[in-house]
């Protein structure tokens, strides 16, 4: 097994290298679509070892080679304002054929739809809440169960159903890991109050869109991006395209037994490289030197680190566990060069929040995701560099975490070529407050992707999102709310 967990540490650096190389070599110029075809020859590379399943790797690589190809046959470029939309028009065309397929399956769904037009107490509530900032910083589309996001709603309404259980865990895996449209509950009832809609009136386009996410996942997405001022290619096009050229992969699956959660959710998350992660807003915003040493510097850190646990991973979440705490450890170092400590960016970040709400009621429902990632990586990450035995000592799994990436990197060490020379002392934090709002590269989502598909090959009838675990929200401590999250009570 020892070799099967260095393959997959080896699979997801290649994935993260390809992603950052593209980003280092582009950066500043024009994005095109097809800029991203590194990282499509990485994911080629991929391969199950001894009793991974191969329809679970075909779900992830068909899908990624099907994206690129659809969309570079749309469009040469997408627009920055476009491109986090690109990896939500994967999971409606397989929810469709999931349909299409199994008629039980499809008729769960719709018991879920009508369930959803009885739960317009909770839904209310939910949303307003959202709404109101009641929660403090939360992701509406977290892949937890955190407070006020739609995992947490869908898992209520689940719980009291009579559906079957593997059902259930589908339908709430459709709208978590598996990005089943761009929708986050409570969006359609903030708009429609601040437009100057009745409550009862925004609770009917609430209760409305949320059923149509289900039951037509396809026509809602296009729906969504019709309001969203989508240009940059034909969204129906290509979600048609993406459906006809995957669906016999996704058959493949059924008749391997794939769980039907994973079957909606691995598609999706590797595809976000092409045209998201490998984008125009990247490029725009690596523009800056001392950005790009922040995602080089923690990329390398992690490399580092890989290296020196190669042949001493304990299991198979050993590798993900270890890539993503280096990384983390990175961060928070780079963090602490300027003097600033977790607690403080938290300190920020909640109060920017509750002050955002009142200056910005129409804010978009996912605006601060990104904030809430990046602070929860940073916490973990202080949690492991602190000394003994306030945290880990920057030890993971025993194997140390090798920050020497970061102390020998030229830019991150000469902060005053950045700014006026005898007062650098805010500089690394000025562009780590820039990956704030886009730290993808920094949690990492190429090698969450790639460690995933290998862990779910390994176990493809168990359920793996959402996580069922506590996050550890780091705004928890300033918005206490563990009492709301319901990831213990996960069907």
């Amino acid at each position: 097994m020892k070799e099967l967990y260095d393959k997959m540490a080896i699979e997801a650096m290649a994935a993260q290298r390809a992603v950052v190389n593209t980003i280092n070599a582009k950066r500043g110029t024009k994005f095109k679509v097809k800029d991203a075809q590194p990282y499509v020859d990485a994911v080629n590379k991929m391969k199950p070892m001894g009793e991974q399943a191969k329809s679970v790797f075909a779900l992830h690589m068909d899908s990624v080679n099907t994206h690129f190809n659809v969309l570079t046959g749309l469009t040469d470029t997408v627009r920055p304002e476009d491109d986090p939309f690109v990896e939500h028009y994967q999971t409606p065309p397989i929810m469709e054929i999931l349909y299409e397929e199994d008629p039980a399956f499809k008729r769960s769904v719709e018991k879920f739809v009508d369930e959803i037009g009885r739960s317009e107490a909770l839904i209310g509530r939910e949303s307003v809440r959202r709404y109101g900032g009641f929660y403090g910083p939360t992701c509406v589309v977290d892949f937890a169960f955190v407070p006020g996001s739609t995992s947490n709603v869908v898992n209520r309404i689940l719980q009291k159903m009579d559906i079957p259980l593997d059902h259930k865990r589908a339908i709430l895996s459709s709208k978590s890991w598996g990005m089943n449209t761009s929708y986050g509950v409570g969006a359609k009832f903030q708009m429609a109050i601040e437009d100057g809609k009745t409550l009862s009136e925004a609770m009917k386009e609430e209760i409305s869109m949320l059923k149509m996410v289900y039951d037509t996942p396809v026509d809602a997405q296009a729906k969504l991006m019709d309001e969203a001022g989508h240009t940059s290619f034909d969204v129906r096009k290509y979600m048609a395209q993406y459906k006809d050229k995957m669906k016999k992969t996704v058959k493949n699956a059924i008749d391997d037994e794939v769980f039907y959660g994973n079957i909606v959710t691995v598609p999706a998350y590797g595809v976000g490289d092409v045209a998201h992660h490998i984008s125009q807003s990247m490029f725009n915003m690596t523009k800056d030197d001392v950005v790009m040493a922040v995602i080089n510097a923690v990329t390398e850190v992690m490399e580092a680190t890989m290296e020196k646990a190669r042949g001493k991973f304990k299991n198979e979440y050993s590798p993900l566990t270890i890539a993503t705490d280096a990384a983390a450890a990175a961060a928070t170092k780079i963090l602490w060069m300027d003097g600033f400590t977790t607690m403080m960016v938290l300190d920020l970040l909640v109060k920017r929040f509750h002050n955002l709400v009142l200056n910005n009621p129409k804010r978009g429902a996912a605006a601060e995701l990104h904030n809430v990632d990046f602070i929860d990586l940073i916490e973990k990450g202080e949690r492991i560099i602190d000394h003994k035995p306030r945290g880990a000592g920057c030890v993971v799994q025993g194997i140390t975490i090798d920050l020497s990436p970061i102390e020998r990197n030229t830019v991150l060490n000469n902060p005053q070529w950045y700014t006026y020379p005898a007062c650098a002392i805010t500089v690394r934090f000025s562009a780590l407050m820039r990956l704030a709002d886009f730290p993808c590269l920094l949690t990492s989502e190429p090698v969450t992707a790639t460690m995933m598909t290998n862990i779910i090959a390994l176990h493809k009838k168990e359920p793996h999102s959402p996580a069922r675990v506590c996050k550890f929200c780091a705004a928890n401590y300033f918005d206490y709310k563990c009492k709301y999250c319901n990831w213990t009570e996960a069907v």
